[in-house]
């Protein structure tokens, strides 16, 4: 998980080690040194992060604390590079015009300035080249990226995890709510849908029953009498092609009767298609592809599935509706995009999970209230309901019970095995982002729960945040609002509302996504949060920190933990005196972005003044107390 900043203090080297930047003397050999290391310890990091993500609680705390020791250093490498550029902007264009007596103090200011950063920079490349040996300690090897996938973490041990998306293959229909319209729209499509071959998506966030769904139109009656040949694949995020193909093939046999070719084994990927091809030759068929995540996954079996123009259709399920819209560019389409249950639906499945071996599957008068408060908890989500209500069948029926569970909810969901799950199911999405739009994503842990951000802020704060890349041709927004586009077609971020002309005015994310990116967010030490029911220490460097509470040792906080972002959320009854804000304004010089937007707060502007790396600053809303 250290990955997001290593990349991006590589994306931070870069522009100092091809640009005009005049550079120090010795720094460019330094720095161009530390990128080295950091690209090594990179590819070791993305695959240190897919066997975190494997193996769990598994994970060796001496894996644990490397990662977060890469991480810092990474965070130093930033603000190293940020003090580096404001050294330079501030060198006079021309010396020979500054006066003798202005020059010599320049000077020695000067030279004071590159001592520190020079300093700062030796150091960071000693703890880098350090890396490497104090790996060995904890007993892993980088590999270079062309080796990625055989790091090794000796003594870890895989953590064993039922996938809860097994079971949506073999749901009973009377266990299903709200998928009878879908069900039935999707079944017309397959069998009453056009001649020629069509591409037939189910798109939703992770744990919305896509996969149940869609088992339940393969193996509707309609659907197994239409077509000669039915197969159902998972795909997932990793899948190597000829395999796949190769199992299309079997299963195609299998329903036949017959033994595959026996040089099967043997065919490369275009042996393959062309038996398949083969095959099909002028059959009626289906295939369902469980869990496409890419693009390039139509690109890759398109020209196996040839059109015979006779309804033969493809069924794909995806988190991405890039991935729907793909198949277009040659075939015929249909997208179906699942909504939340409504709270009538979801408390209707809550009742079916939680009392289906007592009181005859109905909830009785006692635990009315406090059942319907914890299935709108799941805001529609079929996983958790299912999950949540599963576990609390197993619980006695007593109404202090379950408001205990209610009240601990987000402790059960990281430590009860039945549900952590939707914790996994939830992850892969953010396992799936490339680094930049992971960066994106955490930033959503920084508003509070059900908070509806303005578009315009958090892409402005992105951009503040240096996590938006420069594309030819657009400006830095333009692209802000291309990310933030992928995140809600992917099923990560919720539509708000939406402006007059089309675009997104302002978004969200689900109560259990945000659950997620607040864990990753303390793991990361992306964010820390001051709320009034937590408390505010702070250790090692964090990021950002969002307040929504006073405290009397925060600015002591915020001067120690290397802060670059500070978020404001508070209320007449709760907010941050003058004392407070002076301090953090006048002190702590590295802050990035000052959102204190609708907050109640004193403060001296003047202040603002020493913020030399100040990128956003907003006061919308703000009033004073």
């Amino acid at each position: 998980m250290a990955e997001i900043a290593v990349s991006f203090a590589i994306d931070q080297l870069l522009p100092l080690l091809t640009g005009e930047i005049n550079l120090l003397k010795g720094v460019h050999k330094k720095f161009s040194d530390i990128k080295d290391e950091l690209e090594s310890i990179r590819a070791f990091l993305k695959d240190a992060d897919r066997r975190a993500t494997a193996e769990g609680d598994g994970t060796s705390e001496g894996a644990k604390m490397w990662v977060k020791q890469v991480r810092e250093i990474a965070f130093r490498i930033e603000d190293v590079i940020d003090d580096y550029m404001i050294h330079v902007g501030q060198q006079p264009r021309d010396s020979r015009c500054v006066s003798l007596l202005h020059d010599i103090p320049h000077l020695l200011k000067t030279m004071n300035s590159r001592r520190q950063i020079a300093f700062k920079i030796q150091e960071i490349k000693s703890f880098v080249c350090g890396i490497k040996e104090r790996s060995e300690r904890y007993g892993f090897q980088i590999q270079p990226s062309s080796q990625q996938g055989s790091t090794s973490f000796r003594g870890s041990q895989t953590a064993k995890w039922h996938d809860p998306r097994m079971a949506a293959l073999y749901i009973d229909e009377a266990e299903i709510i709200g998928f009878q319209a879908p069900k039935k729209r999707l079944v017309d499509w397959l069998v009453k849908g056009r001649s020629e071959r069509t591409v037939i998506s189910v798109v939703g966030m992770g744990g919305q029953g896509k996969t149940t769904l869609a088992k339940k139109v393969f193996d509707s009656k309609e659907v197994v009498g239409h077509f000669e040949c039915r197969v159902w694949i998972t795909v997932s995020q990793s899948y190597n092609i000829e395999v796949l193909l190769r199992r299309m093939l079997k299963e195609l046999y299998k329903q036949k009767g017959d033994n595959p070719p026996q040089d099967i084994t043997e065919m490369d990927r275009g042996a393959l298609i062309s038996e398949l091809r083969k095959y099909l030759q002028k059959k009626r068929y289906v295939f369902v592809f469980d869990d496409v995540w890419n693009k390039s996954f139509w690109d890759e079996i398109e020209y196996a599935v040839g059109d015979h123009k006779n309804g033969s259709k493809i069924f794909i399920t995806t988190r991405n509706m890039d991935v729907a819209v793909y198949c277009k560019k040659s075939s015929f389409i249909e997208v179906h995009e699942l909504h939340p249950l409504t709270v009538e639906q979801s408390f209707e499945l809550f009742n079916k999970k939680a009392f289906q071996f007592d009181f005859n599957g109905c909830c009785p008068k006692e635990l009315i209230d406090i059942s319907s408060e914890i299935a709108r908890k799941c805001k529609g989500l079929p996983l958790a309901i299912v999950a949540i209500g599963g576990l609390l069948s197993t619980k006695e029926k007593n109404a202090f019970e379950w408001q205990r569970f209610n009240e601990n909810i987000t402790l059960e969901l990281n430590n009860d095995s039945h549900l952590t799950g939707i914790k996994k199911i939830l992850g892969f999405s953010y396992d799936d982002l490339p680094f930049y739009l992971k960066s994106c994503l955490l930033y959503f842990g920084i508003y509070p729960e059900d908070y509806e951000v303005e578009s315009k802020r958090v892409i402005r704060q992105w951009i503040a945040e240096g996590f938006v890349k420069e594309e030819r041709g657009k400006t830095l927004e333009e692209v802000a609002e291309g990310y933030l586009t992928e995140l809600i077609r992917r099923c990560l971020v919720q539509v708000s509302s939406v402006r007059i002309d089309g675009k997104t005015k302002s978004c969200c994310v689900h109560d259990l996504i945000h659950m997620m990116i607040l864990e990753k967010c303390e793991d990361l030490s992306f964010c820390k949060h001051i709320s009034a029911d937590g408390h505010s220490s702070i250790s090692g460097i964090i990021r950002r920190l969002s307040i929504s509470a006073n405290s009397n040792d925060l600015a002591t906080c915020i001067e120690n933990s290397y802060v670059r972002s500070l978020f404001l959320f508070t209320n007449k009854s709760n907010f941050l005196d003058e004392n407070i804000i002076s301090r953090i304004l006048t002190k702590h010089r590295p802050l990035k972005v000052l959102d204190f937007q609708d907050a109640i707060l004193l403060i001296d502007y003047k202040n603002l003044g020493s913020l030399v790396h100040l990128k956003y600053l907003s006061f919308r809303n703000s009033t004073k107390n």
